[in-house]
């Protein structure tokens, strides 16, 4: 065996560990990235949907950013509201659901996104939803899922404008207009004498 054919052995050896350590860098990065934001990406898709889908949604956002973990540009915005633009877009397929669910709210008083939680929960959950949690889900079941996208990620995850605006890929001017347009249908549904 000539030396040539050695060094090209070793430097092939060489490049596959260096690949082999950024990708297990990749790794470490993507369970620091899970870990840290998981929570909060389930607490969000977990207000809007039943935990069982918030539960499949959060799963499938981070199976996605897996798949794209390694071409994430953070020139175009934060890992996280790339994630929560991923949570978001899979959220989506669910809004005639999501507007069902509100309605049906609105109709009969029980809140589909309470049923099967734990008591404690449960109170948390009602408590928030206060006195006008019924007008509060029909106003939400007629806003138009743009809006009621940036008004829950303002509401549910406190976004700021600009991580809305990274999250669901719209300028921010698009994020103000939609949530100045979603609080005042929210405002007027429930206290329809306030002057918007």
């Amino acid at each position: 065996m000539s030396s040539s054919t050695v060094m090209i052995g070793r430097g092939s050896a060489d490049r596959t560990r260096a690949k082999g350590a950024r990708a297990g860098d990749g790794r470490v990065a993507f369970a620091e990235v899970f870990d840290r934001e998981y929570p909060a990406i389930y607490r969000y898709l977990a207000r809007r949907v039943p935990q069982a889908v918030a539960e499949d949604l959060a799963s499938e956002t981070f199976t996605r950013a897996l798949e794209g973990f390694s071409s994430f540009d953070p020139e175009r915005g934060s890992r996280r509201a790339w994630l929560f633009g991923i949570a978001t877009n899979l959220l989506s397929r669910h809004h005639r659901d999501e507007a069902r669910a509100y309605t049906a709210y609105a109709r009969t008083g029980v809140d589909p996104l309470v049923h099967g939680h734990d008591a404690a929960e449960t109170a948390v959950r009602r408590a928030d939803a206060s006195s006008q949690g019924a007008a509060l889900a029909a106003a939400l079941a007629e806003l138009s899922p743009g809006d009621r996208d940036v008004l829950l990620l303002v509401a549910h995850a406190d976004f700021t404008y600009v991580e809305v605006a990274q999250a669901l890929d719209i300028p921010v001017g698009t994020v103000r207009s939609r949530l100045h347009r979603a609080r005042r249908a929210v405002t007027h549904a429930l206290d329809p004498q306030e002057d918007s």
